[in-house]
């Protein structure tokens, strides 16, 4: 990475010291190492920060530093897509498994917790399905491509946008089975 000797660089031509460049930025001494030997790297608030202070633009100031910059957005983007994934699943499970020892214990209030648990879920699925759409992978194997940090090649790309519409019939018809199920256990229970 070039951007931690592009800060010492500009910080000496300063005559700024790692303290001095610290409490301009609003970081500690010890980010502003990190920084210039390559241990860590800037936020977007704290690259602003340094342009400023060094009067240059932040282009100048990252140069080669751009692709690099990209994969590590890449990266966190991957991340909270699985810990998204991850939080979804684990409420999933919890919605199909608790209804009926729900209701059956607690009667209308297991009812009411969960509706609660349905209500965390759907929220928390329309979340995924935001980022699925904002990174533009809908198919498992999109879906697997992207958590590996690959992409797909055009034709795999092609292949798989033509499969979305048989997932999304797919999708509506268990949604469909899945509500009917649980209709007919919650009749059940309250008849």
């Amino acid at each position: 990475m070039e951007l931690g000797s592009q800060i010492k660089k500009y910080r000496k031509e300063l005559s700024l010291s790692q303290d001095d460049l610290a409490q301009k930025v609003y970081v500690s001494r010890q980010t502003i190492s990190n920084w210039e030997n390559d241990k860590s790297y800037p936020d977007v608030n704290s690259l602003i920060l340094l342009s400023e202070a060094f009067h240059t633009s932040i282009d100048n100031l990252i140069k080669g530093d751009v692709e690099i910059m990209k994969q590590e957005v890449k990266s966190e983007d991957r991340k909270k897509f699985e810990k998204l994934g991850q939080i979804y699943s684990v409420l999933f499970i919890i919605a199909i498994i608790t209804p009926i020892p729900l209701t059956h214990f607690l009667s209308y209030f297991g009812i009411a917790i969960w509706a609660a648990i349905m209500a965390v879920t759907l929220y928390v699925a329309i979340m995924v399905e935001k980022k699925k759409k904002q990174f533009d992978i809908q198919t498992y194997r999109e879906i697997i491509a992207f958590t590996e940090g690959e992409g797909l090649d055009e034709i795999a790309k092609a292949r798989e946008e033509g499969k979305r519409i048989y997932q999304k019939i797919l999708l509506a018809f268990a949604a469909g089975i899945i509500t009917l199920v649980i209709a007919i256990v919650f009749a059940k229970l309250l008849g």
